[in-house]
């Protein structure tokens, strides 16, 4: 594991009213691993990943990402810089097809004249690169790049906004609870696309409430607590006991991993 974070937020503060979401919260994910943020109900997670990802913008604190500060004001900002995020409700739009989706707000123009002033999309070249993510991923099980998104099973969905995020994060995907409404089978095909995107080389954050998953693909787990970062832990060196006792409060943590 290299020593410096690719995306390290220090001291972050978010108050909505008289309610602190977060409380000088530290977060460190380094280059090509899978961390896990983990916290009961009302912990703070959510205000954590808006603000990594662009959808808040924090009181005090400082977010760097590949060792230079940034401060992004949108989420269109963050993915600028390089963080996808994959959120809960997936932001796919149904009625649109597959390729669409990909490019939803990139989409590719023609070249030349065509492009530049009538600005005509090169939908053939939109569904070539679809196409190619879908399948380095393993997701070719969707036959028809043009269908619309709303044919699409639960776990395909879910593929497509994965591919979609694999295929423009270029230093950080954040994925939010991914598998949350997902059965048995398609949460498998899921895991099984988060470690796939890991082996590329991207690091992954992974937000989620299901214990078996996060012990199953985590390399470290972030535990927050109370609006901050309570403690770093190995899945190896924990049980699943110890991180719930962790993140209510029943268990004090040791020195940080």
């Amino acid at each position: 594991m290299s020593q410096e974070p690719i995306l390290k937020a220090r001291g972050l503060v978010k108050r909505y009213g008289r309610v602190t979401a977060l409380d000088q919260a530290d977060f460190d994910l380094y280059p090509g691993e899978i961390l896990a943020v983990i916290g009961d109900n009302g912990a703070g997670k959510s205000s954590l990943i808006k603000a990594l990802s662009g959808a808040v913008n924090p009181d005090e604190g400082e977010i760097h990402l590949d060792g230079q500060k940034v401060q992004f004001t949108s989420p269109m900002q963050a993915r600028e810089a390089g963080i996808e995020t994959v959120y809960q409700n997936l932001a796919l739009s149904p009625a649109l097809s597959i390729a669409d989706n990909m490019f939803l707000g990139r989409e590719i123009r023609r070249k030349g004249p065509l492009g530049d002033i009538f600005r005509l999309l090169d939908h053939k070249e939109m569904q070539r690169v679809a196409r190619e993510k879908l399948s380095e991923l393993g997701l070719m099980t969707i036959q028809n790049i043009n269908q619309a998104v709303e044919t699409l099973s639960g776990g395909q969905r879910q593929g497509v906004a994965v591919a979609r995020a694999a295929a423009f994060g270029s230093k950080v995907v954040i994925m939010d609870e991914p598998t949350a409404a997902l059965g048995v089978k398609e949460s498998r095909r899921v895991l099984e696309l988060i470690l796939d995107v890991r082996s590329r080389g991207l690091p992954i954050v992974l937000i989620s409430h299901n214990m078996p998953h996060v012990f199953e693909v985590a390399d470290r787990i972030h535990i927050h607590r109370l609006g901050k970062r309570l403690t770093v832990i190995n899945p190896k060196e924990y049980t699943m006991s110890d991180a719930v006792a962790l993140m209510t409060g029943a268990m004090a943590p040791k020195e940080a991993a």
